[in-house]
């Protein structure tokens, strides 16, 4: 463990090393590679109040737009994942739900999110709900196409012990079939909230600020590219947070994943 811990932290260092020797080299103007000191400048200022009375970013501090951007995501990732659940258990399990929605969650799973995020506006109007939704529709397939692959894999000796035990038709689904397919449903979610990080950007173009992702938008229409750098790093430092959660939620789920 220490190991790992060390080769990770190696890592970082050598990349932050990489990143001031480029910027301190001048290779390219500032506003293409700023200097780690601007960007920790930036973070200092985005953080706090100023003297002039300025408060963070855009009359927001740092944590603010981070926290409305993870509201967002949550949210979003929430809904997708539990409808991705619930129409992957009937995709893998009803053949002519496959047959139906099989193709219709392959054909939005390949869909860009800036490609229905004006639809999306029209419809719902340019406040959180298309924000939300837009998460939801992108976080969604990956679960759904998950536990139908997951589902369809379950040994079919599990469903005939379970009936010889007395199962009806209805509990198999909930007490035999979606345990089974736990360890790849678990994938599945981590690929899902992964996609609502890379899409949350794209979701904060229109109306986004307050949100880290509106700050990225904004910061680069005025070419503030230290605030963008701090943006992408913030998103990035969140996302491996909230997947190592992920992942210590998977280990308590399904501590049997792995073992023989």
């Amino acid at each position: 463990m220490a190991r790992g811990v060390a080769l990770r932290v190696g890592g970082v260092l050598a990349l932050l090393a990489l990143w001031w020797a480029v910027a301190a080299a001048g290779i390219w103007p500032e506003v293409f590679v700023p200097k780690p000191s601007s960007v920790w400048h930036a973070l200092i200022e985005t953080s706090t109040v100023q003297d002039n009375g300025q408060r963070g970013y855009a009359g927001h501090l740092l944590w603010e737009h981070l926290g409305i951007s993870l509201r967002r995501i949550i949210l979003g990732s929430l809904y997708g994942i539990l409808g991705g659940i619930v129409i992957g258990l009937f995709i893998g399990l009803v053949p002519t739900v496959r047959a139906l929605l099989g193709p219709l969650v392959t054909f939005v799973r390949t869909l860009p999110p800036l490609a229905y995020f004006s639809l999306l506006i029209i419809w719902f109007g340019i406040d959180e709900t298309p924000k939300v939704v837009l998460l939801f529709v992108a976080a969604l397939p990956p679960v759904a196409v998950a536990t139908a692959d997951a589902v369809r894999g379950v040994h079919e000796d599990y469903l005939n012990a379970a009936r010889s035990l007395g199962a009806g038709r209805l509990a198999l689904p909930w007490r035999i079939v979606l345990p089974s397919a736990l360890p790849e449903i678990m994938t599945g979610v981590r690929v899902a909230v992964g996609v609502a990080y890379t899409t949350v950007v794209a979701a904060e173009t229109v109306n986004g600020v307050p949100g880290i992702g509106g700050m990225i938008r904004d910061a680069q229409r005025y070419n503030q590219s230290d605030v963008v750098v701090l943006g992408l790093l913030v998103i990035g430092a969140s996302g491996l947070l909230i997947d190592a959660l992920l992942q210590y939620g998977e280990h308590k789920l399904v501590p049997w994943r792995g073992r023989a």
